[in-house]
C-alpha cells in the first residue's frame, strides 16, 4: 500500500475504516459519516477497485453488517413481534405455519415451500379460488422428505414430487386477468383434486424459477415496477396485528382466524391496525416496506375449518368501520380494509419471536 493510502488509513476511526472499505459510491448516502479522509481512501485504492469490493462486500452483507443491525437495533423502537408465519402454497388452499422462513422478493420460503407457487386451474387455464370453490381451504399441501404431499380430511394423501416432470406441459394461465404460465403436475394431481371437489375438470400447475412472475404494477399502482409475485393477488406479503383481529372480534357474535384473512405475518404487542402506519420495518435482518391495504372481499366469509361460505361475515361488520378515506374509493372502492401489504427491501431470515422494529420514524 503506497504512503497515500497510508496516511489516509491512518487518519480513519474503524467505523470509518470498516464503512469506507465496504460501501461503493451509489451506497454512501445511506451511511452518515463517512466523511472526506474515508473518499480520499476511496481515491488512493483506486475508484474501480473500491467500488467493486464495496458491492461485493454490501451484497454479501457480512458480520459487520449483522454488527451495524445490532447497534441500529438498539437505537429503533420496538413495535411489536413476530407471532405467527404461514406460508399458503396452493393458492386458497390451508396455509402451512412454520417457525422461521426466508424473505424473498417474492414471498416466504421454508425448504421446498413457497408462498402461493402452486395454483389451481380450470381447463380454460383461468385460476381458481375459494371464491367460487369454497372447499379449497381444506386441501393442505406439506413437504416432507423429498416429496410434496396433497391432503383433505376423508381423503386418501397423494404424494408427488417436488419438482414436476420437465415432459409435463407448462400451460397458459391467468390470475386477475394478467396472463401467466405453470408448469402442469400430472393427471394424477388432476384427478385427486377434481374429485374432492366433485364439480368440474381442475388442473394443478407450479411456478418455476425461470418463469416470469406478474408485475405487481399492473394490478395495483401503488407498487412499484420492479415488484413480482407468482399467483399471489398482488403482493408478495401480507401483515396482520393480533389487536386488530382481537378488535374485530369483539364486535362479531362468531369469532373469526386470523386464518379467514390469510396473513403472512402475525404480529403482537402492537396497538389496533398500528400495522396501518407502519412505513418500514426491520424484522430481524429483513426490512420491509408497506406499499398500500388490504381490500377484503368474500373470501374472508369462507370458514377455514369447514370451508363453508357465509357470505355475511366478518365482512359485513368490517364494512361497517373499516372503509377506506373518500379520496381511496378510486382504489379501494366499498371494500373494507384490513391487514396491509408489504414488500421487500432487503431479504433475510425471520423467526416467531423476533421483535419487530420501526425504521421510518
Amino acid at each position: 500500500m503506497g504512503a497515500a493510502a497510508s496516511s489516509a488509513l491512518s487518519g480513519l476511526s474503524l467505523p470509518q475504516l470498516r464503512l469506507s472499505l465496504v460501501l461503493p459510491g451509489w451506497a454512501q448516502p445511506r451511511a452518515a459519516g463517512l466523511g472526506a479522509a474515508a473518499l480520499g481512501l476511496a481515491a488512493a485504492l483506486g475508484l474501480a477497485a473500491a467500488a467493486a469490493l464495496g458491492a461485493a462486500a454490501w451484497s454479501s452483507r457480512g458480520p459487520w453488517w449483522r454488527q451495524r443491525r445490532r447497534r441500529l437495533q438498539g437505537r429503533l423502537r420496538q413495535v411489536g413481534t413476530v407471532a405467527q408465519l404461514w406460508i399458503y402454497p396452493i393458492k386458497s388452499c390451508k396455509g402451512v405455519p412454520v417457525n422461521e422462513a426466508e424473505c424473498t422478493a417474492m414471498g416466504l420460503r421454508s425448504g421446498h415451500l413457497r408462498d402461493r407457487f402452486w395454483l389451481i386451474i380450470n381447463e380454460e387455464g383461468n385460476m381458481v379460488t375459494a371464491r367460487q370453490e369454497p372447499r379449497l381451504v381444506l386441501i393442505s399441501l406439506t413437504c416432507e422428505n423429498d416429496s410434496l404431499t396433497l391432503s383433505a380430511a376423508y381423503t386418501q394423501d397423494l404424494i408427488l414430487p417436488i419438482k414436476a416432470p420437465a415432459a409435463n406441459v407448462v400451460r397458459k394461465c391467468r390470475v386477475h386477468g394478467l396472463g401467466i404460465e405453470g408448469r402442469d403436475c400430472g393427471d394424477e394431481a388432476a384427478q385427486w383434486i377434481t374429485n374432492f371437489l366433485k364439480t368440474q375438470p381442475y388442473r394443478l400447475v407450479h411456478f418455476e424459477p425461470h418463469m416470469r412472475p406478474r408485475n405487481s404494477k399492473q394490478i395495483q399502482d401503488a407498487f412499484r415496477t420492479t415488484d413480482k409475485v407468482a399467483y399471489p393477488d398482488a403482493s408478495p406479503f401480507l401483515i396482520l396485528s393480533e389487536a386488530s383481529l382481537a378488535d374485530l372480534n369483539s364486535r362479531l357474535e362468531k369469532k373469526v382466524k386470523a386464518n379467514n384473512f390469510r396473513p403472512n405475518i402475525v404480529i403482537s404487542g402492537c396497538r389496533v391496525h398500528e400495522e396501518d402506519s407502519w412505513n418500514e420495518i426491520l424484522i430481524g435482518d429483513v426490512e420491509m416496506k408497506r406499499i398500500m391495504a388490504c381490500g377484503r372481499c368474500i373470501l374472508t366469509t369462507v370458514d377455514p375449518d369447514t370451508g363453508i361460505m357465509s357470505r355475511k361475515e366478518p365482512l359485513e361488520t368490517l364494512r361497517s368501520y373499516r372503509q377506506c378515506d373518500p379520496s381511496d374509493q378510486k382504489i379501494y372502492g366499498k371494500s373494507p380494509l384490513f391487514g396491509q401489504y408489504y414488500v421487500l427491501e432487503d431479504p433475510g431470515t425471520i423467526k416467531v419471536g423476533d421483535p419487530v422494529y420501526l425504521l421510518d420514524q
